[in-house]
């Protein structure tokens, strides 16, 4: 998209999409998923997608910042010395006070308003500034309209001024990665894909660019391009039990069943005595399990995926389901009851809740789960209708 009040001179290579074009888009990438992908599991990628680059934000700077030689600048801001203006600001970023950083920036630029650095660095600190707001949120939970507008103003004022800083230099590789993940907030893959692509042009040995144009790629059912991204990423970052998984979800979306199982599986031995595990690869194994009719097998992995994350709403509901679909039904109904409790938002999960109800013979518990599951839905029509 062209951020608003944008400069032309640069904006002419921004493809010109409006917030409207967000939704419409992914929409379109839903009705372009394979017949064996359901919108439930296409909006659970997308959420957890930009979850993950919200997470990402601090470990991105922190990364940043370490790899900058002793006596040189960070490559995202190339300033001129060590005690102006702009570095006090990069300091204060560093510390988390992205406030006095955004004040010291907007500051600076009164007197130096065609300052590249100092425009790339403010589009740097809003980006950062969404992630600092986003510390108080759940990350099961649906965002409010108010936190999502918020989201959104501040990833487009961050595009705006790389747009105007690009008037005066060429954006770095870090910058354009910073561009393309501001696109990913604003849930237009199409523009994050052109992003990453260019960085990754320019630094093919950044690992974390090669993960995001994965995940990006997957968003856009392209899936083939999904899998080469993760390989590059492998290459990088060998035995990455994120990158495996990954890989396994776009072999799965691709249809080839047999290489995702392989994926996961080695996702999951690569953590073998690990004190801290990922979840991730168990429940992307048992899911997968659960679709090919196999509840009883799909629930060795999906223990375990509590176990290790018992706070992660997403082992607990396929677990529920699996459970269901044994007839053990107050097993699932346990289950579906902590999904719903770390979800309380998600009209799916109520909905879900509400069947089991249903099977049980509890038709007033029932009833308010449907009930609250249609009043969320009308607040939050994303999740469309349960399959």
């Amino acid at each position: 998209m062209v951020p608003k009040h944008c400069p032309r001179s640069f904006a002419s290579s921004w493809p010109a999409t409006s917030p409207e074009d967000f939704c419409d888009t992914k929409l379109r990438h839903f009705r372009n998923a394979p017949s064996d992908i359901s919108n439930q599991r296409c909006v659970r990628i997308l959420t957890l997608f930009v979850c993950a680059v919200l997470g990402a934000l601090q470990q991105t700077a922190t990364a940043t910042e370490s790899q900058a030689a002793p006596g040189t600048q960070p490559r995202f801001t190339p300033v001129g010395g060590p005690n102006d203006s702009l570095s006090r600001a990069r300091s204060l970023l560093h510390d988390g006070k992205v406030n006095d950083a955004e004040l010291a920036v907007r500051d600076y630029l009164k007197d130096h308003v065609h300052s590249s650095d100092a425009h790339f660095l403010l589009g740097y600190v809003l980006f950062r500034k969404i992630q600092a707001d986003a510390g108080g949120q759940s990350v099961h939970g649906v965002p409010s309209s108010g936190d999502l507008k918020s989201r959104e103003e501040n990833a487009r004022a961050s595009l705006a001024e790389y747009t105007e800083g690009a008037k005066y230099h060429h954006p770095s590789a870090f910058d354009l990665k910073i561009v393309a993940l501001n696109y990913v907030l604003l849930k237009d893959y199409p523009d994050a894909d052109k992003w990453l692509t260019k960085s990754v042009y320019s630094d093919p040995s950044d690992s974390e660019v090669w993960y995001y144009l994965g995940r990006t790629k997957y968003n856009e059912n392209r899936f083939e391009e999904a899998i080469t991204s993760f390989q590059h990423f492998l290459k990088l970052e060998p035995k990455s039990v994120k990158g495996e998984d990954n890989l396994g979800l776009s072999y799965q979306g691709l249809g080839n069943t047999s290489d995702a199982i392989v994926a996961y599986t080695s996702a999951i031995a690569w953590q073998d005595g690990a004190r801290n595990q990922d979840s991730g690869p168990f429940v992307d194994l048992g899911a997968l399990l659960l679709d090919q009719n196999q509840p009883a097998e799909a629930v060795k992995y999906l223990m375990q995926a509590v176990a290790i994350s018992p706070e992660e709403l997403r082992g607990h509901e396929q677990l529920g389901k699996a459970y269901d679909r044994m007839g053990q039904l107050p097993k699932a109904q346990v289950e579906l009851e902590k999904a719903v409790e770390l979800s309380p938002q998600n009209p799916r999960l109520h909905y879900v809740l509400g069947q089991v109800y249903r099977k049980e013979g509890f038709s007033e518990k029932a009833k308010i789960e449907f009930g609250r599951s249609e009043e969320l839905r009308r607040d939050t029509p994303s999740e469309g209708r349960n399959q």
